[in-house]
């Protein structure tokens, strides 16, 4: 049968761009549908981890100059500066960014269509425009990528005025001084450091009993200490009733039920709402033709993403966890490959995970628990950034690098850290792992000084020296 595409794509995400990229490499005929009017890229580019991320990079520099060299004319950073001087960095790398998205889909022949897509069966594609035109394309595969969108609340509305969301935060037209976030997953962290390095007064009303609790509990012991520096104040199993504006005093108040029960009010300027993220992935004609959805809206697919119904693929945030960008580019490629019978190196399975606050966290291979558990003996090698010269240097003495090791082969099991350079260094330790390498690679080798990677060795040598005793030689040991 005849198609009018090798591959149609829903969304322009990471897996949707990707999977796009890798199919146009194998000579395919690729269409990209596109909800979004006016952008491509999804959340990745336009709301969600590229200009967050330039907010903070705004946000850290200013910090930065404001630590080293004190309040300018003893005035705080959101009294000095505009939120539109910090957006500017945003939409400059937003332009950027897109305009880099368009190129390479010009380059590579890709075609797009705005509209919102929906499957007529498993090889039919059905575009609604915004004037409700509809257009149908054939393929003779489909991968629907078409991410999450924030849960709404139920005790009060985003109305992206008083009561943000994760979209409407990177609008806000003046740094906050007040500012009361509803969640404490990784983004409510990562935005209440942003805000408290601006100088906002920042409080958390966490529903759970405590925050980020798979994290090591020596890297969250740091993360503490950090949240208490920058005095974020978190309510843990608080419950929030209402939020509204209080004319009088000039102010928004948000009511909420605290662990003991007791109601309470706190005023605040914003509020940045954090729920949860629903996959998008009802109405797209899935369930009619046997694709399965578990009960959170995921897609369900096999290793290579594959869904039960032969020819149509999903991949990125709608299949679930790990839901990160840099696994969506993974998984798209390989759904590309899946898809045109093209052979594939094996995946590592060794995913680094990162939190983009203030100190930066990110951890990869197994904690303390999970490498006894697996019936390992093993050791711990730690390096604190008070320690290194680097990070004196840069006056960014808060962090810790740790090592998780097999006691008597030395074997790298995991590496978790916090501290500045974080989302950057934890490749090294990634890589050693995937070589199956041990400790001792960071003891026989040279690194750069000052450098946060210096870190590495002195974690190596603080692990060796809690096996053997204190002035041993280390001939046996390193050979």
């Amino acid at each position: 049968m005849t198609y009018d595409f090798d591959l149609i794509i829903l969304g322009s995400g990471p897996a949707g761009f990707s999977c796009a990229i890798q199919a146009s490499k194998f000579d395919k005929n690729v269409l990209i549908v596109e909800a979004d009017d006016t952008h491509l890229g999804g959340a990745w580019i336009n709301n969600g981890t590229v200009p967050s991320k330039a907010l903070r990079e705004a946000a850290m520099n200013i910090h930065r100059f404001t630590r080293q060299f004190g309040d300018v004319d003893n005035k705080k950073p959101y009294q000095i500066f505009e939120m539109e001087d910090l957006l500017k960095a945003k939409f400059k790398v937003m332009a950027h960014e897109n305009s880099e998205i368009k190129r390479n889909l010009i380059k590579n022949d890709v075609k797009t269509v705005r509209g919102f897509g929906r499957l007529i069966d498993a090889h039919t594609v059905e575009v609604a425009d915004s004037l409700d035109v509809k257009k149908t394309y054939t393929s003779a595969n489909i991968l629907v990528s078409t991410g999450c969108s924030p849960t709404p609340p139920n005790a009060f509305t985003v109305d992206h005025k008083r009561v943000l969301d994760a979209r409407s935060i990177l609008k806000l037209e003046h740094i906050p001084r007040r500012l009361v976030l509803v969640g404490a997953g990784v983004q409510a962290i990562e935005y209440a450091t942003i805000f408290a390095a601006l100088g906002t007064k920042v409080t958390l009303l966490n529903p759970d009993a405590d925050y980020l609790t798979f994290l090591d509990p020596e890297i969250k012991a740091v993360l503490d200490a950090s949240l208490e520096e920058f005095r974020i104040l978190i309510y843990h199993n608080s419950t929030v009733t209402g939020v509204g504006a209080n004319d009088l005093r000039n102010c928004t108040e948000v009511h909420f039920h605290g662990a003991d029960g007791q109601r309470r009010v706190i005023e605040t300027e914003q509020v940045l709402y954090f729920g949860g993220r629903t996959p998008n992935t009802r109405h797209l004609g899935l369930e009619a033709l046997g694709v399965q959805i578990d009960d959170e809206h995921h897609i369900q697919v096999d290793s290579n993403y594959k869904t039960a119904v032969p020819g149509i693929y999903a991949a990125g945030d709608v299949v679930g966890f790990p839901q990160l960008a840099s696994a969506s580019f993974s998984q798209g490629r390989l759904a590309a490959c899946d898809m045109f019978n093209i052979p594939t190196g094996e995946m590592s399975g060794l995913i680094p995970f990162s939190i983009y606050s203030y100190p930066e966290i990110s951890s990869v291979g197994m904690s303390e628990d999970e490498a006894k558990a697996a019936g390992y003996e093993i050791a711990v090698g730690r390096a604190h950034w008070e320690n290194l010269t680097k990070a004196a240097i840069a006056e960014n003495q808060n962090g810790m690098l740790k090592l998780v090791f097999e006691a008597s082969t030395f074997k790298l099991l995991g590496v978790h850290i916090i501290g500045m350079g974080a989302c950057e260094i934890i490749h090294l330790g990634q890589t050693v792992m995937a070589f199956g390498g041990d400790i001792r690679y960071f003891i026989n080798h040279m690194m750069n000084y000052p450098t946060y990677a210096e870190a590495y060795r002195v974690a190596a040598f603080n692990g060796v020296n809690r096996i053997y005793k204190a002035g041993v030689k280390y001939r046996q040991i390193l050979g």
